[in-house]
C-alpha cells in the first residue's frame, strides 16, 4: 500500500508537469484527489491493516495527497500568470500611433454675435435682462404706447395663443416689465437679447421667427447724445475703429424722437459698393429717446427721468459682418456653413 501511495505520488507530480492550461489542471485534481480517485481506493484497504500500520499509512496518505495538492496549487499560479501575459501581448496598444481626431464643434455665429455684444455692453455697466418668449399683450403692446387700436400694430403680425396672449414679436416687453419692477426708481441700464416670432414669410432677408439684442437707460438727465455716444462707441468695436455712425429720423411709438442709425460701410469706406447699395452707408438698428407715455406706464416721472431705448436684428449684424447673405442658412443646421465659424485659437 505504501508503494502504492508512492507510485500515485509520481504519476500525479508528472501528469501535473505537462498540464496545460487549467482545465487540464483541473481534471488532474479531480481524478487524484476526487472521491473516486486511486488515493480513495488505496485507503479503503486500510482496514486490512494491524492497528500499529494504520496511523503510518494514513498519514503517508495525508502527505501524498497534500504533496500532489501544493504542486497542482503552484501550476495553477504558473498557468494564470501565463494566461495574463499571454492576453497583455495581444491587447498591446502602440501608444506611439497618433490618436483619431475628434470633431469639435464651434459657437453658432448668431451666439458669437450676441455674446461680442453683451460682452461690450457689460464692460459699459450694463446687465443683461430676459423675460418669457410667450408674451401678454400688455406688455407686448400696451406699455410701449401701442394701444389695441394702434396702427403700428399691423406691421408687426403676430402669433396670437389668446385673445391676452402671443409669442413676443419683440424684446421691448423685457424693458416694460424690468421698469415696472424698478417702481419708478432709477437709474435702469439694461440689454435683452432673445428670440422674437412674427408672422412672415421666409425668404432670404425675412424669417418668422429671429433675434434681437434691444438695450434701455433710464436716468435722470440722459439725452440725445448719450444715445448717439453709445451707439457710436458699438459701431466701432463691432464692425471697426474707423467707422462712423449717422442719425436718420424715423417713427416708433415707444420712442420720441426715434432715429433710424446707419454705419458706413466696413468694405468700401463709406465710398459706395453692393453692400451699402452705392450709398456709403448702412442700416443697422432704430433707436430713439424713450417716450414719456412709456415712463409713465411703467412708474416712471416723466418729468424726472428720461432715457433712451435702441434694438437690433442679431441675424442683420450677422450677415452684414460675415457677409451672409441668406438668413436660412442660420437655422439649417449645415455643418459646412457652420464650419466657416471654425474659431482658431
Amino acid at each position: 500500500m505504501q508503494e502504492r501511495l508512492k507510485e500515485l505520488q509520481q504519476e500525479a507530480l508528472e501528469a501535473i508537469q505537462k498540464a496545460t492550461d487549467l482545465k487540464a489542471l483541473n481534471e488532474i485534481r479531480v481524478s487524484y484527489l476526487g472521491k473516486k480517485g486511486p488515493i480513495t481506493e488505496v485507503l479503503k484497504g486500510m482496514g486490512k491493516l494491524s492497528a500499529e500500520e494504520r496511523p503510518k499509512m494514513g498519514a503517508l496518505a495525508n502527505e501524498v495527497r497534500d504533496i500532489i495538492s501544493a504542486n497542482i496549487e503552484e501550476k495553477q499560479q504558473g498557468l494564470e500568470a501565463a494566461a495574463v501575459e499571454a492576453q497583455l501581448a495581444s491587447e498591446t496598444i502602440d501608444v506611439t500611433l497618433p490618436g483619431r481626431p475628434i470633431q469639435t464643434g464651434n459657437h453658432h455665429p448668431l451666439t458669437r454675435i450676441v455674446e461680442e455684444i453683451e460682452d461690450l455692453f457689460i464692460g459699459m455697466g450694463y446687465t443683461v435682462a430676459e423675460g418669457p418668449e410667450v408674451e401678454q399683450d400688455y406688455y407686448n403692446f400696451e406699455a410701449l404706447n401701442l394701444p389695441k387700436s394702434h396702427p403700428a400694430r399691423d406691421a408687426q403680425d403676430s402669433f396670437y395663443i389668446t385673445d391676452e396672449v402671443l409669442l413676443r414679436t419683440q424684446t421691448s416687453p423685457v424693458q416694460a416689465r424690468t421698469m415696472e419692477k424698478h417702481d419708478g426708481k432709477g437709474p435702469v441700464k439694461i440689454i435683452c437679447p432673445g428670440k422674437v416670432y412674427r408672422r412672415d414669410s421666409d425668404d432670404a432677408t425675412h424669417s418668422h421667427q429671429f433675434m434681437q439684442i434691444e438695450g434701455l437707460v433710464v436716468a435722470e438727465n440722459i439725452r440725445m447724445s448719450d444715445l448717439k455716444g453709445t451707439l457710436e462707441l458699438f459701431a466701432k468695436k463691432l464692425f471697426g475703429e474707423d467707422r462712423e455712425i449717422r442719425l436718420r429720423p424715423s417713427f416708433f411709438p415707444f420712442t420720441e424722437p426715434s432715429v433710424e442709425v446707419d454705419v458706413s460701410c466696413f468694405k468700401c469706406g463709406g465710398h459706395g459698393c453692393n453692400i451699402c447699395k452705392q450709398t456709403g452707408w448702412i442700416e443697422v438698428l432704430g433707436s430713439g429717446m424713450v417716450h414719456p407715455n412709456v415712463l409713465e406706464m411703467s412708474g416712471f416721472d416723466s418729468k424726472k427721468y428720461s432715457g433712451f431705448a435702441f434694438g437690433m436684428g442679431v441675424e442683420r449684424i450677422a450677415m452684414l459682418k460675415y457677409g451672409i447673405d441668406d438668413i436660412r442658412h442660420f437655422y439649417t443646421n449645415d455643418v459646412r456653413f457652420l464650419k466657416q465659424f471654425q474659431v482658431k485659437e
